[in-house]
C-alpha cells in the first residue's frame, strides 16, 4: 500500500490484512518509524520495545497469511500507560521511585489484548503516580498535545491520548481515577471509554485509589474503541453501527451541570450535542441526582485519591517517600494526615451518590455531560481546579462512560455519555454509531 499505514484504524487494518494489501510487520515498522520521528518532541512514549513488537507482528502476519487471525484486533498496534505491568518491561508509574521496577506478572488487561493478537509497541508517559491531569512529568518529560505546541494533552493518561492523536499507535490503554482517560481524550480530540468499575480486573496496575480506579482504552474511532473494550470485557461486540440506535434513546441531563463555568466552545458543543441527539430521534429530559455538587464531590474524590494513594505509596516506599517529587510527596503526606472525620465524610458522599445511581437511570438510558469545562491549555498556565468536575462523576458512581469529540473551530471539545453500572454493552453500541453521528 502506498498509503501512510499509521493513518489506518483497526477496521481498515483488518480489511487490508485480509486482502493481503499489507501485513502487521509493515504496519508495526511504520509506527516505530513515526515514534522515532515524533516522540522526541511529544514525550508520549517512555519505553519503546521494537524487538518484542516486531516479534508479535511477525506472529500475527503468519496467522493472517494462513487465514487464521485470532480476531479483528489481530495485528493492531497498541501501547500501554506506564502503570500497567508487562513482564520484561519497566513499569514506573511515572515516578523515579519505580524506574527500575520490573513486574513478574502481566496485568490481565494486557493479557487480554495480547491474546487477541494485538502488537505492543511500548509504554506511555503519564502524570506522576497518576495524581494529576497535565502529564507534565518531572522524570520522563513534559508530554505535549500534538494539536498545539506547548499545550497539555491532559492526564493522567496524557501519553496515551497524545500517542493515539498523533498516530503513534492505533489503540492506547490508560487508567482513570477522576477522568484520567476521558480528560486527555477530550483535550486531544480522540475517544476514550471506561467500563463499569467492577467488570475489569485492576490486578497488575499500580494503584492510586482502588475505590475509584478503572482502566480503559483510547482510540480515534468509535468502532475501534468498542472492539477493544469488548475484548477487555470478554463480550461480543454489537452489530455494526446503525443510525437507529439513537431513535428512542432516553438521554438525561442534570441541572447541576451548569454550576460549572464553561468555556464558550464547550457550552456550544454541549448544546449542539443535545440538538443532534434529538435530530437523530433521541428524547432528552432533565433528571435528578440530588446529592451531586460538581465541585464539592470532585473535592471528595480528590481527598479519597490522596489518602488511598498515600496508603499505597507509604507502604511501598516508607515514610520519606523517596523517589517521588516534592509536590507529590506533599499531596500524599496531606492525604496521610486526613483524620477519620474527613475520610468518613468523603466516603459517605461517594457512597451516597452510588446509592442514587439506580434512581438516576430508572427513566433514562444514558446521561449526557460535557467532558471538561474548557479546552487544553498551555503547560505554563496553572491547571484549572474544575478539570474533573464532570468527569469524576462516573468514577464515583462506578459507571461506564464514553467521551467523544464534538465539532469545534479551535482546540477539541468533548462530551461524554454515562450508562448505569453494568450497562456497558449499551455504550459499545453507541460508540460504534458515533463514527457517523456528526455526518
Amino acid at each position: 500500500m502506498n498509503q501512510d499505514l499509521t493513518l489506518l484504524n483497526a477496521v481498515a487494518l483488518q480489511k487490508a490484512y485480509a486482502q493481503g494489501h499489507t501485513n502487521p510487520v509493515a504496519v508495526t515498522r511504520a509506527h516505530l518509524a513515526r515514534i522515532t520521528m515524533r516522540n522526541p518532541a511529544l514525550h508520549a512514549f517512555v519505553h519503546v520495545f521494537s524487538d518484542l513488537a516486531l516479534q508479535q507482528a511477525q506472529a500475527s502476519a503468519e496467522r493472517w497469511a494462513k487465514g487464521q487471525p485470532l480476531g479483528p484486533l489481530d495485528g493492531v498496534v497498541m501501547a500501554l500507560k506506564d502503570n500497567i505491568d508487562v513482564v520484561g518491561m519497566p513499569c514506573t508509574a511515572g515516578t523515579a521511585a519505580y524506574a527500575q521496577r520490573m513486574p513478574v506478572h502481566d496485568a490481565p488487561v494486557y493479557q487480554r489484548l495480547r491474546d487477541a493478537g494485538m502488537v505492543l509497541l511500548g509504554k506511555l508517559n503519564m502524570h506522576e503516580a497518576a495524581l494529576g491531569a497535565t502529564t507534565d512529568n518531572p522524570v520522563y518529560g513534559r508530554c505535549m498535545n500534538p494539536l498545539r505546541e506547548g499545550f497539555t494533552p491532559g492526564g493522567s493518561s496524557g501519553g496515551s491520548a497524545a500517542a493515539v492523536a498523533d498516530h503513534l499507535c492505533t489503540i492506547a490503554m490508560g487508567t482513570d481515577t477522576m477522568g484520567s482517560v476521558r480528560i486527555p481524550a477530550a483535550y486531544c480530540g480522540v475517544m476514550g471509554m471506561i467500563p463499569t468499575r467492577s467488570r475489569l480486573p485492576m490486578d497488575g496496575i499500580v494503584p492510586l485509589s482502588p475505590s475509584l480506579d478503572v482502566a480503559g482504552p483510547l482510540a480515534r474511532s468509535g468502532y475501534d474503541l468498542a472492539q477493544t473494550m469488548a475484548c477487555l470485557l470478554g463480550i461480543s461486540l454489537a452489530p455494526a453501527a446503525q443510525a437507529s440506535v439513537w431513535r428512542g434513546l432516553r438521554v438525561g441531563t442534570l441541572p447541576q451541570t451548569t454550576e460549572v463555568e464553561m468555556a464558550p466552545a464547550v457550552q456550544a458543543a454541549w448544546q449542539a450535542t443535545q440538538q443532534r441527539l434529538q435530530a437523530q430521534g433521541a428524547t432528552l429530559k432533565t433528571v435528578a441526582l440530588p446529592d451531586w455538587s460538581p465541585a464539592r464531590n470532585r473535592l471528595h474524590a480528590l481527598l479519597m485519591s490522596e489518602w488511598e494513594g498515600a496508603d499505597y505509596w507509604l507502604n511501598a516506599l516508607g515514610p520519606e517517600l523517596p523517589g517521588l517529587s516534592a509536590g507529590l510527596q506533599k499531596m500524599l503526606h496531606y492525604g496521610a494526615r486526613l483524620g477519620p472525620e474527613k475520610r468518613q465524610a468523603s466516603q459517605a458522599a461517594i457512597d451516597g451518590l452510588r446509592a442514587q445511581a439506580e434512581a438516576l437511570f430508572a427513566d433514562i438510558d444514558v446521561l449526557l455531560l460535557p467532558t471538561t469545562p474548557h479546552t487544553s491549555f498551555a503547560h505554563t498556565e496553572a491547571a484549572p481546579a474544575s478539570q474533573a468536575d464532570w468527569a469524576c462523576l462516573a468514577n464515583m458512581l462506578g459507571a461506564p462512560a464514553l467521551s467523544f469529540p464534538c465539532p469545534s473551530e479551535g482546540l477539541p471539545v468533548s462530551c461524554q455519555l454515562l450508562a448505569a453500572p453494568g450497562q456497558d454493552e449499551r455504550l459499545l453500541s453507541l460508540a460504534c454509531s458515533l463514527d457517523a453521528f456528526w455526518d
